[in-house]
C-alpha cells in the first residue's frame, strides 16, 4: 500500500502559524507514523524541527504574506497592499505550479493555516483542502477599510472553496467558510522537566518571580529593559538575542528550547496578543499579561478569549512602554466565565486527518 501524503501549507507571517500547525503535524505523526508530510512554508526548518520530531519534506514556498512588519507591533499597510496585489496578479501561475507539484507527488489531502490560495490549489488538483485557524486574513484586511475591502472580498471568495475548517478558540465568526468544526486549544507541550530547565539555565528565583517575556519571531525593539532594575530578585526569560546583558535577564540562545518549555516554571507570561503564546499558556494554566492592539482585528478576539477563560492582566501600552512595570506586583484577574476551554485541538484535528487518510 502507498504511503498517505499530507501537504501542509502555512501562512507566511511570523512564527505563530508555523508552530501551532507543526504541533498538530507532530500529533498526526504520532498517531500515524507512515504519513509522509510535506511542509510548504517559508518558516525555517529549525523552527519546524522544534515541534516535529519525525521526518518531513520542507518546501519553502510563500503564497501570502500576512502583514509586512518591522517588529511585532509595527505594520506597513502600504507595502502589505502592494504585495497582496502582486500575489493577485500572479495567482494563476502560483496555482498552476503548486497543482503540478501536488499531482506529481500524489498528495491525498491539504491542511492549511491559513493561506487563502490553498483552497484553490485543492480545487484545481481535485484534492480536499482542510484549514485550521482562529481568524482569516479577510478579517484583518477588511478592518483596514478603503482599498483593502476589494482585497478582503477576493480572499473571502478563496476561503469559500475550502472543504472543511477546524476553528480554533479565540476565534472570529469566519463567515466565508461553510463547513466549520470547533476544536480546542492547540500548541506544543513542554519537553523538559521544571528541574532540568532550572538547572540548565541557572534559574533560581521562585515561580512567582520568574517571568517569560515573549514577543514572537519578530521580537520587539522598544521593550524598556531598564525596568528590570526594579526587580533585582526576580528573573526574566527572553528569546531575543539583541537585548542588553542584565544580571536578572536570562537569554535563551539554544534553538532546541521553545517558550513553552519555560512556561511551567514561570509565574506569568508577558506577550503581545498572539494565538500561539495565548494558547500554550492557557493549556498550562500560566497567567498572561498582554497589551491591546487596535490595528490588528484578531487581537480583540484573543483578548476577549483570555478575559473570559484565563487568568490575565490587560495593561495599557503606556503602562508597558513608559511605566515602571508595577503591574507585576499586582495579582492577575480571574477569568469571567467558569467554563474552561477544551485543550484537545491537536488531537481532534490530527484524529480527523488520520481517519481520512486511512480510509483512502
Amino acid at each position: 500500500m502507498e504511503r498517505p501524503i499530507l501537504y501542509v501549507a502555512i501562512t507566511n507571517h511570523g512564527f505563530g502559524h508555523a508552530t501551532r500547525t507543526a504541533s498538530v503535524v507532530a500529533t498526526i505523526q504520532k498517531l500515524c507514523p507512515e504519513v509522509l508530510i510535506i511542509m510548504a512554508t517559508t518558516a525555517p526548518r529549525w523552527l519546524l524541527e522544534c515541534y516535529i520530531e519525525g521526518d518531513f519534506i520542507h518546501r519553502p514556498r510563500a503564497f501570502d504574506l500576512g502583514v509586512v512588519q518591522s517588529d511585532s507591533l509595527t505594520m506597513d499597510k502600504v507595502a502589505t497592499r502592494e504585495k497582496l496585489l502582486e500575489i493577485q496578479k500572479q495567482q494563476n501561475s502560483l496555482i498552476a505550479s503548486e497543482v503540478n507539484f501536488l499531482c506529481q507527488n500524489r498528495v491525498n489531502l491539504i491542511l492549511a493555516d491559513i493561506p487563502f490560495l490553498a483552497p484553490l490549489f485543492g480545487k484545481a488538483a481535485n484534492i480536499p483542502c482542510w484549514m485550521m485557524s482562529n481568524f482569516g486574513w479577510d478579517l484583518i484586511y477588511r478592518d483596514w477599510g478603503g482599498e483593502f475591502i476589494a482585497i478582503a472580498d477576493w480572499i473571502s471568495e478563496c476561503y469559500s472553496q475550502c472543504s472543511r475548517l477546524f476553528r480554533l478558540p479565540f476565534h472570529e465568526s469566519m463567515d466565508a467558510f461553510s463547513n466549520i468544526t470547533d476544536v480546542g486549544l492547540t500548541g506544543g507541550y513542554p519537553r523538559y522537566s521544571a528541574a532540568d530547565i532550572r538547572a540548565t539555565w541557572g534559574i533560581t528565583a521562585p515561580q512567582e518571580k520568574t517571568i517569560l517575556l515573549t514577543f514572537g519571531g519578530l521580537g520587539l525593539q522598544q521593550i524598556p529593559y531598564n525596568n528590570l532594575q526594579h526587580f533585582p530578585d526576580w528573573q526574566f526569560i527572553v528569546f531575543d538575542q539583541s537585548v542588553p546583558d542584565l544580571p536578572n535577564l536570562v537569554k535563551i540562545s539554544d534553538r532546541q528550547y521553545r517558550p513553552v518549555d519555560f512556561m511551567p516554571i514561570c509565574g506569568r507570561v508577558v506577550s503581545k496578543p498572539g494565538y500561539g503564546t495565548f494558547s500554550e499558556a492557557a493549556k498550562l494554566d500560566i497567567p498572561l499579561v498582554t497589551i491591546p492592539r487596535d490595528d490588528f482585528a484578531e487581537a480583540a478576539f484573543l483578548l476577549e478569549g483570555i478575559i473570559n477563560h484565563h487568568q490575565h492582566q490587560i495593561i495599557t501600552p503606556t503602562e508597558f512602554f513608559q511605566g515602571s512595570w508595577y503591574f507585576l506586583h499586582q495579582a492577575p484577574q480571574a477569568p469571567k466565565l467558569s467554563q474552561p476551554l477544551a485543550k484537545d485541538g491537536n488531537e481532534a484535528i490530527a484524529q480527523a486527518v488520520v481517519e481520512y487518510l486511512r480510509c483512502l
